[in-house]
């Protein structure tokens, strides 16, 4: 099948140029400024941007053992709704995705009924209860791109030294949710005045930051791929920079809530600003940003984590942890940073695409013959408001419920498929 995107803005060599793209089955066969050639389908673009396609390395899917928040046919769904054509589950699952029948049964359901591309991410430890490894082999010769215990964080110093050597062996990346347990205790903010204030338990930085300090140091011996789940802190960020200059394998991904929103937003006890790590303070913030600006911070990544409206209505303190993330990724970056002049557009598109496709070896992530035709078009200046009605997630647990933001995601593209097109039947 050959689709003709025209008169579009493609953003190729981190500008928008006004290209036609040609697509031929799964791939970009052409680009050029005006394509005239018989296709199935010509999509036109006029006044929207032709984006490479966007590449999540932090998702929750809850399937198997949670479909009530999420399953992986709607997490799909919303996810290329959000302009996605990959994502990489985390194995915090019931079961844990700590064995190949599971990574297998996550591969073929998202194969057969999924909206885009899923990667699937094995346990670090078993159970991610932190006492014993994983078996790294059988699971990467399945598939799995990399190992944590997201929604976790190993404790022990030396059992997290022996998953690096095992995962080194293997070339897997380690993606470390950092937190020390001891120093986060029953904390659901973050820790300072507005925590004293509302009367909430605080999590201090220095629990994401000392677990920074030591996984730097275990990478650094060993020489593992060393990946920092949603950072949040300025220091925090500043170890991770050392470690870059000191030539040390290591990236990092922040969350488009972190970039967008302070602990201020817990102000009227919304449990759908209760995530972790928490809302930090506005310094943190900002260094956020500029750590994306300077290279510090590689990724964007959701950490999309839907709950159910029935865990989500409760008090504060009872509520879970998490932000539903696909649906409102872009276009809260889009309207909060991108038409604030806070980042340009071509940053958070190479941190949502290029670079999380080199981190995970795919040949996607830019608009370039030869490509798979892995892409979205989006308006940037059309308003979308996010409810109950519009969302295709099943959940709806995001500050930005019943707001109306910029940038409308009209296609998305995954390997020559349209996989959403707006205006279809939503649920």
């Amino acid at each position: 099948m050959k689709i003709l995107i025209t008169n579009g803005k493609a953003f190729i060599n981190d500008e928008l140029v006004q290209k036609d793209i040609l697509i031929e089955d799964n791939r970009i066969i052409k680009i050029s400024d005006v394509i005239e050639e018989a296709s199935d389908r010509v999509i036109d673009a006029e006044n929207k941007v032709v984006l490479p396609g966007f590449i999540d390395l932090h998702t929750h899917l809850r399937d198997p053992g949670q479909t009530h928040k999420e399953d992986i046919v709607t997490g799909t769904a919303a996810a290329a709704k959000g302009g996605f054509t990959t994502i990489c589950v985390m194995p915090n699952t019931y079961p844990v995705v700590d064995n190949i029948a599971t990574v297998e049964y996550i591969q073929r359901k998202a194969a057969d009924l999924g909206k885009c591309k899923v990667k699937v991410i094995g346990a670090m430890t078993k159970g991610s209860e932190g006492k014993e490894i994983s078996e790294y082999a059988i699971m990467k010769e399945g598939g799995i791109v990399a190992v944590s215990d997201d929604g976790g964080c190993v404790q022990n110093a030396k059992l997290s030294q022996n998953c690096m050597k095992y995962a080194y062996n293997f070339d897997l990346p380690v993606i470390v949710h950092a937190e020390d347990y001891n120093l986060a205790g029953s904390g659901l903010v973050n820790a300072g005045k507005i925590s004293s204030q509302l009367g909430l338990g605080g999590i201090p930085g220095l629990a994401e930051e000392i677990i920074i300090a030591r996984d730097i140091m275990l990478a650094e011996s060993i020489g593992v791929r060393l990946h920092i789940a949603h950072i949040s802190t300025a220091k925090g960020i500043e170890l991770v920079r050392k470690a870059k200059a000191d030539g040390i394998s290591i990236t990092a991904e922040v969350t488009p809530h972190h970039l967008t929103m302070n602990e201020d937003a817990v102000y009227d006890f919304d449990t759908n600003t209760k995530v972790k790590p928490p809302l930090r303070r506005e310094k943190d913030r900002l260094a956020c940003i500029t750590a994306l600006k300077d290279g510090t911070i590689d990724y964007i990544a959701t950490d999309h984590a839907p709950h159910s409206d029935y865990e989500k209505e409760k008090e504060y303190n009872i509520a879970p942890f998490g932000i539903n993330g696909f649906e409102t990724a872009f276009a809260s970056l889009n309207t909060f940073l991108v038409k604030k002049d806070a980042l340009d557009l071509a940053t958070i598109v190479k941190a949502m695409s290029e670079k999380p496709a080199q981190f995970l070896g795919i040949k996607t992530g830019k608009l370039a013959e030869g490509y798979l035709a892995d892409l979205n078009i989006i308006d940037l200046d059309a308003e979308i408001e996010f409810n109950r009605e519009t969302m295709l997630s099943k959940s709806i647990n995001t500050p930005y419920i019943n707001q109306t933001l910029l940038g409308k995601v009209n296609y998305t593209i995954c390997e020559g498929r349209v996989t959403w097109e707006a205006g279809e039947i939503e649920r």
